[in-house]
């Protein structure tokens, strides 16, 4: 049977642009979030993922379901999928890497050769919907 990564990303978007997050010792860019711990759920996750990577507080009645995405893990065996579930919200507090967290970057959609496999079909996904220039 196949093994699925599943995970929680912030989709964040300023002015067509979408928040990147690099890992030390990585060259491939991430939506901030992370993995579920036992008994989480979606907005539980993102809230402890986005503080203890990005230094904020997400304003939890500001969370809503962007949409659930799947494709192959970056760096992972063959047959190893990520799942990704991405929601969107404000926050409170000044964007800072922390934990793991190397650099936040400003991605567009001509940075689709530096992200995961399943960052690029969220990106499309954007591009789609005309928030991503």
């Amino acid at each position: 049977m196949a093994e699925i990564i599943d995970k929680v990303a912030w989709i964040y978007i300023v002015d067509g642009k979408v928040l990147g997050a690099r890992s030390k010792g990585k060259d491939t860019y991430y939506f901030p979030g992370g993995k579920r711990e036992a008994g989480e759920s979606d907005a539980q996750t993102l809230m402890r993922e986005i503080e203890e990577e990005l230094s904020v507080q997400i304003l939890p009645e500001t969370i809503a379901e962007f949409g659930s995405f799947e494709a192959p893990a970056h760096g992972k065996a063959e047959g190893v999928s990520v799942r990704m579930t991405c929601l969107t919200a404000d926050y409170a507090g000044e964007l800072s890497p922390a934990s793991e967290i190397e650099e936040l970057a400003w991605l567009t959609y001509e940075d689709k050769a530096r992200v995961s496999a399943v960052s690029v079909i969220i990106m499309d996904k954007l591009r789609e919907m005309q928030l991503l220039s």
